[in-house]
Protein backbone atom coordinates (compact mmCIF):
# COMPACT_ATOMS: atom_id res chain seq x y z
CA UNK A 1 0.00 0.00 0.00
CA UNK A 2 1.80 3.34 -0.82
CA UNK A 3 1.66 6.12 1.40
CA UNK A 4 -1.16 7.79 -0.50
CA UNK A 5 -3.64 5.12 -0.01
CA UNK A 6 -2.84 5.07 3.22
CA UNK A 7 -3.55 8.68 4.14
CA UNK A 8 -6.79 8.36 2.03
CA UNK A 9 -7.89 4.95 4.34
CA UNK A 10 -7.29 6.85 7.35
CA UNK A 11 -9.37 9.82 5.88
CA UNK A 12 -12.28 7.30 4.99
CA UNK A 13 -12.03 5.54 8.65
CA UNK A 14 -11.87 9.19 10.58
CA UNK A 15 -15.26 10.25 8.60
CA UNK A 16 -16.31 6.30 9.35
CA UNK A 17 -16.11 7.67 13.29
CA UNK A 18 -16.98 10.82 12.74
CA UNK A 19 -20.39 9.56 11.34
CA UNK A 20 -21.48 8.11 14.52
CA UNK A 21 -21.74 11.05 16.19
CA UNK A 22 -23.04 13.56 13.64
CA UNK A 23 -25.98 10.53 13.52
CA UNK A 24 -26.95 11.34 17.03
CA UNK A 25 -26.60 14.77 16.56
CA UNK A 26 -30.21 16.96 16.53
CA UNK A 27 -31.67 19.32 14.19
CA UNK A 28 -30.91 22.17 16.18
CA UNK A 29 -27.19 21.38 16.31
CA UNK A 30 -27.04 20.69 12.44
CA UNK A 31 -28.68 23.94 11.42
CA UNK A 32 -26.72 25.86 13.78
CA UNK A 33 -23.83 24.51 11.77
CA UNK A 34 -25.41 25.82 8.68
CA UNK A 35 -25.53 29.32 9.92
CA UNK A 36 -22.29 29.05 11.31
CA UNK A 37 -20.91 28.16 8.24
CA UNK A 38 -22.50 31.09 6.14
CA UNK A 39 -21.72 33.28 8.70
CA UNK A 40 -17.62 31.78 8.80
CA UNK A 41 -17.52 32.07 4.90
CA UNK A 42 -18.72 35.60 4.54
CA UNK A 43 -15.67 36.14 7.11
CA UNK A 44 -13.25 34.54 5.17
CA UNK A 45 -14.88 35.62 1.64
CA UNK A 46 -11.44 37.70 0.12
CA UNK A 47 -9.42 34.98 0.95
CA UNK A 48 -11.80 31.78 -0.72
CA UNK A 49 -12.24 34.85 -3.58
CA UNK A 50 -8.40 35.46 -4.28
CA UNK A 51 -8.11 31.22 -4.19
CA UNK A 52 -10.44 31.39 -6.53
CA UNK A 53 -8.72 33.63 -8.99
CA UNK A 54 -5.59 31.92 -8.98
CA UNK A 55 -7.74 28.39 -9.87
CA UNK A 56 -9.52 30.71 -12.43
CA UNK A 57 -5.57 32.25 -13.81
CA UNK A 58 -4.50 28.56 -14.01
CA UNK A 59 -7.35 27.46 -15.72
CA UNK A 60 -7.60 30.40 -18.59
CA UNK A 61 -3.71 30.09 -18.66
CA UNK A 62 -4.32 26.12 -19.28
CA UNK A 63 -6.53 26.64 -22.07
CA UNK A 64 -10.10 25.53 -20.49
CA UNK A 65 -12.90 26.41 -22.82
CA UNK A 66 -15.13 29.53 -21.49
CA UNK A 67 -18.10 27.52 -20.21
CA UNK A 68 -15.68 25.84 -17.59
CA UNK A 69 -14.25 28.54 -16.79
CA UNK A 70 -17.49 30.42 -16.22
CA UNK A 71 -18.72 27.25 -14.01
CA UNK A 72 -15.34 27.33 -11.94
CA UNK A 73 -15.72 31.32 -10.80
CA UNK A 74 -17.32 31.37 -7.70
CA UNK A 75 -17.97 35.09 -7.55
CA UNK A 76 -21.65 35.28 -9.47
CA UNK A 77 -22.50 32.41 -7.61
CA UNK A 78 -21.68 33.49 -3.63
CA UNK A 79 -24.65 34.58 -2.64
CA UNK A 80 -26.66 31.64 -4.00
CA UNK A 81 -23.97 29.82 -1.97
CA UNK A 82 -24.69 31.22 1.03
CA UNK A 83 -28.55 31.06 0.79
CA UNK A 84 -28.50 27.68 -0.01
CA UNK A 85 -26.57 26.83 3.47
CA UNK A 86 -29.40 28.84 5.05
CA UNK A 87 -32.31 27.42 2.63
CA UNK A 88 -31.00 24.28 3.90
CA UNK A 89 -31.67 24.97 7.11
CA UNK A 90 -35.10 25.83 6.94
CA UNK A 91 -35.73 22.57 5.44
CA UNK A 92 -37.59 19.60 7.72
CA UNK A 93 -34.99 17.15 8.75
CA UNK A 94 -35.71 13.76 7.63
CA UNK A 95 -33.94 11.67 10.05
CA UNK A 96 -35.94 10.32 12.44
CA UNK A 97 -39.32 10.54 10.57
CA UNK A 98 -41.32 7.13 11.27
CA UNK A 99 -43.70 6.40 8.48
CA UNK A 100 -45.47 3.17 7.28
CA UNK A 101 -46.64 1.58 10.71
CA UNK A 102 -48.72 -1.44 10.93
CA UNK A 103 -50.32 -3.31 13.60
CA UNK A 104 -49.70 -7.09 12.85
CA UNK A 105 -52.17 -9.58 13.96
CA UNK A 106 -49.72 -10.91 17.01
CA UNK A 107 -50.08 -6.73 18.68
CA UNK A 108 -46.50 -5.83 16.72
CA UNK A 109 -46.04 -2.85 15.67
CA UNK A 110 -43.56 -2.65 12.30
CA UNK A 111 -42.45 0.76 11.20
CA UNK A 112 -40.18 2.26 9.08
CA UNK A 113 -37.55 4.80 10.49
CA UNK A 114 -35.32 7.26 8.11
CA UNK A 115 -31.66 7.09 9.15
CA UNK A 116 -28.43 8.51 7.59
CA UNK A 117 -26.84 6.67 4.93
CA UNK A 118 -23.33 7.20 7.25
CA UNK A 119 -20.67 8.30 4.94
CA UNK A 120 -20.74 9.79 1.50
CA UNK A 121 -17.89 10.42 -1.13
CA UNK A 122 -18.69 12.59 -3.59
CA UNK A 123 -16.49 12.99 -6.36
CA UNK A 124 -16.91 16.43 -8.67
CA UNK A 125 -15.73 18.61 -11.26
CA UNK A 126 -15.61 22.24 -11.47
CA UNK A 127 -18.08 24.08 -9.71
CA UNK A 128 -16.54 24.82 -6.33
CA UNK A 129 -19.90 25.62 -5.07
CA UNK A 130 -20.81 22.00 -4.92
CA UNK A 131 -18.25 21.67 -2.27
CA UNK A 132 -20.55 23.98 0.02
CA UNK A 133 -23.83 22.63 -1.37
CA UNK A 134 -22.72 19.11 -0.96
CA UNK A 135 -21.44 19.16 2.58
CA UNK A 136 -24.49 21.57 3.78
CA UNK A 137 -27.17 18.42 2.30
CA UNK A 138 -25.33 15.52 3.64
CA UNK A 139 -24.84 16.63 7.15
CA UNK A 140 -28.12 17.70 7.52
CA UNK A 141 -28.86 14.38 6.69
CA UNK A 142 -26.63 13.28 9.11
CA UNK A 143 -23.98 12.20 6.94
CA UNK A 144 -20.46 12.33 7.19
CA UNK A 145 -18.73 13.69 3.87
CA UNK A 146 -15.78 13.03 1.73
CA UNK A 147 -15.16 15.49 -0.57
CA UNK A 148 -12.99 15.29 -4.26
CA UNK A 149 -12.93 18.10 -6.29
CA UNK A 150 -11.67 18.61 -9.55
CA UNK A 151 -7.71 19.74 -9.90
CA UNK A 152 -8.90 23.09 -11.40
CA UNK A 153 -10.54 24.19 -8.42
CA UNK A 154 -7.96 22.94 -6.16
CA UNK A 155 -7.43 26.11 -4.36
CA UNK A 156 -11.08 27.23 -4.15
CA UNK A 157 -12.00 23.89 -2.53
CA UNK A 158 -9.45 24.06 0.04
CA UNK A 159 -10.64 27.28 0.95
CA UNK A 160 -14.19 26.34 1.40
CA UNK A 161 -13.36 23.20 3.36
CA UNK A 162 -11.01 24.97 5.54
CA UNK A 163 -13.96 27.57 6.50
CA UNK A 164 -16.71 24.41 6.43
CA UNK A 165 -14.78 22.68 9.30
CA UNK A 166 -13.61 25.82 11.55
CA UNK A 167 -18.00 26.19 11.45
CA UNK A 168 -17.79 22.77 12.64
CA UNK A 169 -15.46 23.52 15.46
CA UNK A 170 -17.20 26.53 16.53
CA UNK A 171 -20.67 24.44 17.12
CA UNK A 172 -18.90 20.94 18.17
CA UNK A 173 -19.55 18.96 15.55
CA UNK A 174 -16.90 16.32 14.33
CA UNK A 175 -14.68 18.12 11.80
CA UNK A 176 -13.70 14.83 10.59
CA UNK A 177 -17.47 14.44 9.00
CA UNK A 178 -16.23 17.25 6.68
CA UNK A 179 -13.20 15.77 4.62
CA UNK A 180 -11.73 16.87 1.45
CA UNK A 181 -9.35 14.96 -0.14
CA UNK A 182 -5.91 17.22 0.20
CA UNK A 183 -4.23 16.38 -3.09
CA UNK A 184 -4.77 17.08 -7.01
CA UNK A 185 -2.79 13.44 -7.73
CA UNK A 186 -5.55 11.88 -9.61
CA UNK A 187 -3.99 7.83 -7.64
CA UNK A 188 -6.21 9.65 -5.05
CA UNK A 189 -8.90 8.97 -6.18
CA UNK A 190 -8.03 5.03 -7.17
CA UNK A 191 -7.95 4.88 -3.61
CA UNK A 192 -10.70 6.36 -2.73
CA UNK A 193 -12.88 3.77 -4.78
CA UNK A 194 -11.48 1.04 -2.74
CA UNK A 195 -12.74 2.84 0.73
CA UNK A 196 -15.87 0.02 0.87
CA UNK A 197 -15.18 -0.69 4.46
CA UNK A 198 -15.42 2.81 5.50
CA UNK A 199 -17.95 4.62 2.95
CA UNK A 200 -21.49 3.77 2.06
CA UNK A 201 -22.12 5.66 -1.14
CA UNK A 202 -20.22 7.95 -4.27
CA UNK A 203 -21.84 10.41 -6.15
CA UNK A 204 -19.70 11.21 -9.42
CA UNK A 205 -20.52 14.44 -10.55
CA UNK A 206 -18.76 15.41 -14.20
CA UNK A 207 -18.06 13.95 -17.17
CA UNK A 208 -18.87 10.53 -19.32
CA UNK A 209 -15.04 9.07 -18.24
CA UNK A 210 -15.48 10.21 -14.52
CA UNK A 211 -18.69 8.47 -14.75
CA UNK A 212 -17.64 5.69 -15.92
CA UNK A 213 -14.20 5.15 -14.15
CA UNK A 214 -16.53 5.50 -11.16
CA UNK A 215 -19.42 2.82 -12.27
CA UNK A 216 -16.91 0.41 -13.32
CA UNK A 217 -14.03 0.44 -10.52
CA UNK A 218 -15.65 1.41 -7.70
CA UNK A 219 -15.84 -1.20 -4.54
CA UNK A 220 -18.48 1.30 -3.35
CA UNK A 221 -22.12 1.58 -4.20
CA UNK A 222 -22.60 4.37 -6.89
CA UNK A 223 -25.35 6.71 -7.87
CA UNK A 224 -24.48 8.34 -11.05
CA UNK A 225 -25.22 11.82 -11.93
CA UNK A 226 -24.48 11.15 -15.48
CA UNK A 227 -24.74 13.21 -18.74
CA UNK A 228 -27.83 15.50 -19.23
CA UNK A 229 -28.86 14.22 -23.06
CA UNK A 230 -32.58 15.97 -22.49
CA UNK A 231 -35.06 16.77 -25.05
CA UNK A 232 -38.16 18.32 -26.05
CA UNK A 233 -40.76 16.35 -28.44
CA UNK A 234 -42.90 18.40 -30.24
CA UNK A 235 -46.48 16.56 -31.08
CA UNK A 236 -48.65 17.20 -34.39
CA UNK A 237 -51.02 18.87 -32.01
CA UNK A 238 -48.55 21.23 -30.37
CA UNK A 239 -49.20 24.93 -30.03
CA UNK A 240 -46.97 27.06 -31.60
CA UNK A 241 -46.44 29.77 -29.09
CA UNK A 242 -46.67 26.99 -26.15
CA UNK A 243 -43.78 25.16 -28.21
CA UNK A 244 -41.54 28.36 -28.94
CA UNK A 245 -41.38 29.28 -25.30
CA UNK A 246 -41.04 25.92 -24.17
CA UNK A 247 -37.91 25.33 -26.23
CA UNK A 248 -36.51 28.60 -25.40
CA UNK A 249 -36.70 28.31 -22.27
CA UNK A 250 -35.29 24.45 -22.19
CA UNK A 251 -32.48 25.48 -23.99
CA UNK A 252 -31.08 29.36 -23.79
CA UNK A 253 -32.49 29.92 -19.93
CA UNK A 254 -29.10 28.37 -19.06
CA UNK A 255 -26.92 26.37 -21.32
CA UNK A 256 -24.14 24.85 -19.15
CA UNK A 257 -26.57 23.18 -17.10
CA UNK A 258 -27.80 18.99 -17.25
CA UNK A 259 -31.11 20.02 -17.31
CA UNK A 260 -31.24 21.72 -20.54
CA UNK A 261 -32.20 20.14 -23.92
CA UNK A 262 -29.22 18.98 -26.58
CA UNK A 263 -31.93 17.56 -28.83
CA UNK A 264 -35.08 18.78 -30.27
CA UNK A 265 -37.82 15.89 -31.56
CA UNK A 266 -40.68 17.04 -33.87
CA UNK A 267 -43.55 15.54 -35.68
CA UNK A 268 -43.08 15.43 -38.86
CA UNK A 269 -47.48 16.98 -39.39
CA UNK A 270 -45.98 19.77 -37.43
CA UNK A 271 -42.65 20.56 -39.43
CA UNK A 272 -44.46 23.38 -41.44
CA UNK A 273 -46.62 24.97 -38.69
CA UNK A 274 -44.30 25.10 -35.63
CA UNK A 275 -40.68 24.16 -36.63
CA UNK A 276 -40.06 27.39 -38.54
CA UNK A 277 -40.40 29.69 -35.65
CA UNK A 278 -38.74 27.42 -33.24
CA UNK A 279 -35.77 27.57 -35.32
CA UNK A 280 -35.43 31.35 -36.48
CA UNK A 281 -36.20 32.18 -32.61
CA UNK A 282 -33.34 29.63 -31.63
CA UNK A 283 -31.14 30.98 -33.95
CA UNK A 284 -31.64 34.30 -33.33
CA UNK A 285 -30.36 33.93 -29.99
CA UNK A 286 -27.63 32.22 -31.36
CA UNK A 287 -27.87 28.78 -31.31
CA UNK A 288 -26.63 26.95 -33.99
CA UNK A 289 -28.83 24.11 -35.53
CA UNK A 290 -27.46 21.10 -36.67
CA UNK A 291 -30.27 19.12 -38.24
CA UNK A 292 -32.17 16.13 -40.15
CA UNK A 293 -32.34 16.39 -43.94
CA UNK A 294 -36.06 17.20 -43.42
CA UNK A 295 -34.62 20.02 -40.44
CA UNK A 296 -31.82 21.37 -42.97
CA UNK A 297 -34.56 22.08 -45.63
CA UNK A 298 -36.84 23.53 -43.72
CA UNK A 299 -34.29 25.73 -42.32
CA UNK A 300 -31.85 27.36 -44.72
CA UNK A 301 -29.44 28.46 -41.81
CA UNK A 302 -29.24 24.63 -40.04
CA UNK A 303 -26.50 22.32 -40.81
CA UNK A 304 -26.41 18.54 -41.37
CA UNK A 305 -26.39 16.57 -38.22
CA UNK A 306 -24.20 13.36 -38.00
CA UNK A 307 -24.78 10.55 -35.63
CA UNK A 308 -22.49 11.64 -32.48
CA UNK A 309 -24.80 14.78 -32.69
CA UNK A 310 -28.13 12.79 -31.20
CA UNK A 311 -25.69 11.54 -28.18
CA UNK A 312 -24.07 14.85 -27.78
CA UNK A 313 -24.29 16.78 -24.17
CA UNK A 314 -23.42 20.26 -26.02
CA UNK A 315 -23.91 22.27 -22.85
CA UNK A 316 -23.68 25.72 -25.07
CA UNK A 317 -25.43 27.32 -28.04
CA UNK A 318 -25.71 23.93 -30.07
CA UNK A 319 -28.79 22.05 -30.49
CA UNK A 320 -29.67 18.84 -32.72
CA UNK A 321 -33.18 19.00 -34.32
CA UNK A 322 -34.82 15.35 -35.95
CA UNK A 323 -38.10 15.28 -37.68
CA UNK A 324 -39.74 12.17 -36.77
CA UNK A 325 -42.80 10.18 -37.70
CA UNK A 326 -44.13 10.20 -35.29
CA UNK A 327 -44.64 10.11 -31.26
CA UNK A 328 -43.92 5.84 -31.73
CA UNK A 329 -40.26 7.07 -33.26
CA UNK A 330 -39.48 10.14 -30.67
CA UNK A 331 -39.78 7.60 -27.67
CA UNK A 332 -37.67 5.27 -30.16
CA UNK A 333 -35.20 7.92 -30.50
CA UNK A 334 -34.92 8.96 -27.23
CA UNK A 335 -34.31 5.33 -25.85
CA UNK A 336 -31.51 4.89 -28.14
CA UNK A 337 -29.35 7.92 -27.74
CA UNK A 338 -30.90 9.73 -24.49
CA UNK A 339 -29.46 9.23 -21.03
CA UNK A 340 -32.62 8.72 -18.64
CA UNK A 341 -31.95 12.40 -17.69
CA UNK A 342 -35.27 14.95 -18.81
CA UNK A 343 -37.65 14.81 -21.56
CA UNK A 344 -40.82 17.09 -22.41
CA UNK A 345 -43.69 16.82 -24.69
CA UNK A 346 -45.75 19.52 -26.08
CA UNK A 347 -48.77 18.43 -27.12
CA UNK A 348 -52.84 19.17 -26.53
CA UNK A 349 -53.51 15.57 -27.23
CA UNK A 350 -53.84 13.36 -23.65
CA UNK A 351 -53.57 10.17 -25.33
CA UNK A 352 -50.08 11.53 -26.99
CA UNK A 353 -49.11 12.88 -23.41
CA UNK A 354 -50.30 10.28 -21.49
CA UNK A 355 -48.10 7.56 -23.63
CA UNK A 356 -45.37 9.76 -23.67
CA UNK A 357 -45.42 9.61 -19.57
CA UNK A 358 -46.12 6.30 -19.23
CA UNK A 359 -43.82 4.54 -21.84
CA UNK A 360 -40.65 6.51 -21.00
CA UNK A 361 -38.54 5.74 -17.67
CA UNK A 362 -36.09 8.72 -17.63
CA UNK A 363 -35.78 10.10 -13.83
CA UNK A 364 -38.11 13.55 -15.14
CA UNK A 365 -40.72 12.88 -17.85
CA UNK A 366 -42.90 16.63 -18.07
CA UNK A 367 -45.94 17.50 -20.34
CA UNK A 368 -45.73 21.28 -21.88
CA UNK A 369 -43.35 22.72 -19.64
CA UNK A 370 -39.44 23.36 -19.44
CA UNK A 371 -37.41 21.24 -18.75
CA UNK A 372 -35.55 23.42 -16.75
CA UNK A 373 -38.20 22.07 -13.69
CA UNK A 374 -35.47 19.23 -13.85
CA UNK A 375 -34.00 20.71 -10.41
CA UNK A 376 -34.47 19.77 -6.93
CA UNK A 377 -35.53 23.16 -5.74
CA UNK A 378 -38.22 23.85 -8.66
CA UNK A 379 -39.58 20.59 -7.77
CA UNK A 380 -40.36 21.18 -4.21
CA UNK A 381 -37.51 19.33 -2.79
CA UNK A 382 -34.92 22.10 -1.33
CA UNK A 383 -31.43 21.90 -2.35
CA UNK A 384 -30.19 19.12 -4.25
CA UNK A 385 -26.73 17.09 -4.52
CA UNK A 386 -27.25 15.93 -7.88
CA UNK A 387 -29.93 14.40 -10.58
CA UNK A 388 -29.83 10.71 -10.26
CA UNK A 389 -29.82 8.95 -13.39
CA UNK A 390 -29.32 5.37 -11.57
CA UNK A 391 -32.32 3.48 -10.70
CA UNK A 392 -31.16 2.12 -6.96
CA UNK A 393 -31.15 3.58 -4.98
CA UNK A 394 -32.68 7.07 -5.59
CA UNK A 395 -33.85 8.11 -8.93
CA UNK A 396 -34.44 11.58 -10.37
CA UNK A 397 -33.53 14.74 -8.08
CA UNK A 398 -31.61 13.88 -4.72
CA UNK A 399 -32.63 16.02 -2.23
CA UNK A 400 -32.43 15.23 1.94
CA UNK A 401 -34.50 12.33 1.16
CA UNK A 402 -32.15 10.84 -1.44
CA UNK A 403 -29.02 10.85 1.23
CA UNK A 404 -30.78 8.89 3.82
CA UNK A 405 -32.43 5.04 3.77
CA UNK A 406 -34.96 3.73 6.05
CA UNK A 407 -34.60 0.79 8.64
CA UNK A 408 -37.13 -1.95 10.18
CA UNK A 409 -38.44 -0.82 13.89
CA UNK A 410 -40.84 -3.48 15.52
CA UNK A 411 -42.41 -2.77 18.74
CA UNK A 412 -43.40 -5.23 20.85
CA UNK A 413 -44.94 -6.39 24.40
CA UNK A 414 -42.92 -9.82 24.59
CA UNK A 415 -44.34 -11.50 21.16
CA UNK A 416 -42.78 -14.70 20.11
CA UNK A 417 -42.44 -16.21 16.66
CA UNK A 418 -44.31 -19.45 17.05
Amino acid sequence: MTDLSRDIEALARRAREASHALAALSSREKDGWLEASAARLEASKSAILEANHVDLGEARDKGLSEPMVKRLDLAEKWNDMLAGLRDVAALPDPVGEMTDVRLRPNGLQVGRMRIPLGVIAIIYESRPNVTVDAAALCVKAGNAVILRGGSEAFNTNGALAEALREAAGEVGLPQDALALVPTRDRAAVDALLRQHRYVDLLIPRGGPGLIRKCTEESTIPVVAHDAGVSHVFLDASADPEMARAIVLDSKIRQMAVCNGIETLLVHQDAVHSVLPDVLKALHEEGVEIRGCPVTCETFSEAVPANEADWSEEYLGPILAVRVVAGLDAAIEHIRSYGSKHTEVIVTRDYESAHAFVRRLDSCVVGVNCSTAFSDGYRLGLGAEIGISTSKLHWYGPMGLEGLTTRKFVLFGDGQLRE
